[in-house]
């Protein structure tokens, strides 16, 4: 270096050098996995909901159930990303949600009845909220974790259950209920991931990814970087 050239500056936090873009898929049409993924930094390339047979096998418990679900859909979007230049490299992250008491599942409810008779059911009633999550990686190894929180509902009251189907809130959720919105109210106790509830544990998740080296902190630094105080 001559003596007339500047001294190199250091490198600050928020001067770090980006790491390799890793690209992410998520394998999901669900809005509220994006909208988790989005409050922790990560904006998927991509979203592609998966194509598969949701039918329980006869005698299958819930957290068996779960990781089936959720490797089978990881497995049908990193297939059809085989044949995609571009995003054939990518993290691909699947997540499958159930609720259950005891063995017994609790479908999506789809339709009002459906819901009816999952929130009369809950009514008083304690149930476990089941998400496995699986990640595949750019070298397609697989890592999977199953997280289970335990929800309890108050007694709710013809008017209420009333109250709540006429909100919409129910129509495609596990167990007839969102907790994120009007359901909160029926909560009388929650242990465990209430993430998890919403339908992605993020602490596991974040876990998952930061041990298979996605650059979970350089994009928390990015965020901070646009949003200045």
């Amino acid at each position: 270096m001559r003596a007339d050239d500047p001294a190199p500056s250091e490198p600050g936090a928020s001067e770090a050098i980006a790491p390799d873009r890793h690209k992410f898929v998520l394998a999901s049409g669900s809005p509220r996995r994006l909208a988790l993924l989005q409050q922790v930094g990560i904006e998927p390339d991509s979203l592609i909901p998966a194509s598969i047979d949701e039918t329980p096998k006869k005698g299958e418990v819930p957290r068996s159930l779960v990781r089936r679900l959720a490797r089978a859909k990881a497995e049908a979007v990193t297939q059809t990303l085989m044949k995609d230049d571009e995003l054939s490299k990518a993290f691909v992250l699947a997540a499958d949600t159930s609720v259950a008491v005891g063995r017994r599942v609790l479908a999506q409810a789809n339709y009002l009845d459906e819901a009816v008779a999952a929130l009369q059911f809950l009514s008083g009633r304690s149930h476990r909220v089941y998400t496995a999550v699986c990640l595949v990686t750019p070298d397609r190894n697989y890592r999977q974790r199953v997280v289970e929180t335990r929800v309890r509902f108050k007694r709710l009251s013809r008017d209420e259950i009333d109250a709540y189907i006429g909100s919409g809130e129910w129509r495609g959720k596990a167990g007839g209920y969102a907790i994120q919105g009007v359901a909160g109210a029926f909560v009388t106790k929650l242990v465990g991931s209430y993430s998890n509830v919403v339908g992605l544990p993020l602490t596991e998740t974040v876990g998952m990814l930061r041990g298979e080296g996605y650059p979970i902190y350089f994009n928390w630094l990015s965020k901070a970087e646009l949003n200045p105080q």
